[in-house]
């Protein structure tokens, strides 16, 4: 289907040689044959009009009017009163080897993929008021490249509630806002790196994009295992690593908070080794059974960079987070957010600030939450009614649980054989360093994300399984 474009007339690359002996109007016809042949013009678009064509390209415009009528004579182009001229629908375009364009994925019926916020729950009202707020406030001198560090407005808010919901301890200018956390962690990786950093700690089983990003900072990363209290520390301790990423809120994916023993042992082995602990806040805003888990940073601001984003508080597709740096890394981050896109976009900053400091944000988190909520209780009692024998960890905070699966049942002939269902269902094995199909338990897990799924879905998609999830 051909481009309608809106308002003027889109412009049209042509070249005519003055210097050459062809006549221009021979020109003409030749660069507009060549241009509906290789597709640039496709069937059915409208070129510009004789006039605007003709002053663009310098030439009187009854030259354009007889290049138009010798190519509708060769059926190039169709001219109706009263219309603009267009390329004809079945004008002669020989076929030319083109990249096979890739089917889209069959939508299923139920996807239980972890990590997905409820994505029509986005409040784009809200987000519309502070993007008019925010242009029409914004004032000409901040159109400009943005400070390396972020909008100034931006880190003022997001410090203020780091400290009040998270407990953490935030100043200003130790914050510097990026594009999510993929981008934040490969900033303090590479800062890292520099200060002679060879290996960081990662979660096992854990996010593997994490092992991904570490490579390509040039580190090498050391898998280190996740019990019923969080990351090993004296297992992190028996490494070499000098760095350690992890998800202490409500650990990805298992579920589980580190024990406050646990954090005690971590930031001792910070202050011991000089290491840096990078905190990914994964999910923290959204707590069931008791109050948010505080920030680690709070406990140790000068090992800990930690690292927040919008993407499940509101939406992936915003890309904004921020890097609350221990001191002595702060300066450099901010450089190496400078190189890596000289900042994040401005009036988005200027934007969130406004949503945050007027108590929409807030509002929305907390609407959120009791969503999320019920969608998780619908999962509890979907599962307890269909497959009892499943059991479900990991419910305290998040949109995301651990089913774990009878003995005998195989995690990937359950997934392939609900995705024949239209059921989206995900493996631990995927999280897990050596891929393993069962936990240290023997048994197969699922990580079943409940974000992007009304209560209905998830009922529908539970049933849709159950009798998978049966040992047999």
């Amino acid at each position: 289907m051909p481009i309608e474009w809106t308002g003027s007339i889109p412009d049209l690359l042509l070249r005519l040689d003055r210097d050459r002996p062809e006549p221009l109007r021979a020109q003409l016809e030749r660069e507009l044959r060549e241009a509906i042949r290789t597709g640039r013009l496709a069937a059915g678009e409208r070129l510009p009009s004789t006039r605007a064509l003709a002053q663009g390209l310098g030439v009187s415009r009854g030259l354009v009017v007889d290049c138009f009528a010798q190519l509708q004579a060769e059926g190039y182009l169709v001219t109706r009163l009263g219309s603009a001229t267009r390329v004809a629908p079945c004008a002669p375009v020989p076929p030319s080897p083109r990249a096979p364009v890739a089917a889209e994925p069959p939508r299923l019926a139920a996807d239980f993929r972890p990590g997905v916020p409820d994505l029509a729950s986005f409040p784009r009202n809200d987000w519309l008021w502070a993007l008019r707020e925010a242009s029409r406030r914004l004032p000409d001198s901040r159109l400009g490249y943005v400070d390396p560090y972020g909008d100034a407005d931006l880190r003022a808010v997001v410090s203020a509630y780091l400290g009040r919901v998270r407990g953490a301890v935030a100043e200003p200018d130790r914050l510097v806002v990026c594009s999510g956390f993929a981008q934040g962690y490969g900033l303090v990786l590479r800062v890292l790196g520099e200060r002679g950093v060879r290996r960081v700690a990662v979660e096992d089983p854990g996010d593997s994009d994490q092992r991904l990003l570490a490579a390509r900072a040039g580190l090498e990363t050391v898998a280190v295992p996740v019990d019923e209290d969080g990351l090993d520390v004296a297992a992190l301790a028996a490494t070499d690593a000098r760095a350690v990423v992890l998800t202490p809120a409500h650990q990805c994916p298992t579920g589980v908070a580190l024990a406050p023993s646990r954090r005690q042992a971590l930031v001792a082995w910070a202050r011991e080794r000089d290491a840096t602990i990078i905190e990914d806040d994964y999910d923290a805003e959204f707590r069931y059974d008791r109050d948010p888990v505080g920030s680690l940073q709070g406990l140790a601001p000068g090992h800990v960079a930690a690292l927040g984003t919008v993407s499940k508080a509101l939406a992936p597709a915003l890309r904004l987070g921020w890097i609350l740096c221990p001191p002595h890394l702060a300066a450099a981050v901010a450089a190496e957010k400078h190189l890596a896109d000289r900042g994040s976009p401005g009036l988005d900053q200027l934007a969130l600030a406004l949503l945050m400091r007027s108590g929409r944000y807030d509002r929305h988190l907390r609407r959120m939450r009791a969503s999320y909520a019920r969608r998780r209780d619908a999962l509890v009692t979907a599962l307890a009614r269909h497959a009892p024998g499943v059991e479900l960890r990991g419910l305290a905070a998040g949109f995301h649980a651990v089913a774990r699966l009878p003995e005998a049942v195989a995690e990937e002939e359950v997934v392939a054989a609900a995705r024949e269902r239209s059921v989206g269902l995900y493996g631990m094995s995927g999280y897990r360093s050596g891929r393993q199909l069962v936990g240290p338990h023997g048994r197969a897990e699922l990580v079943l994300g409940f974000g992007n799924l009304r209560e209905d879905a998830v009922a529908r998609g539970v049933e849709a399984v159950a009798d998978l999830l049966h040992a047999r």
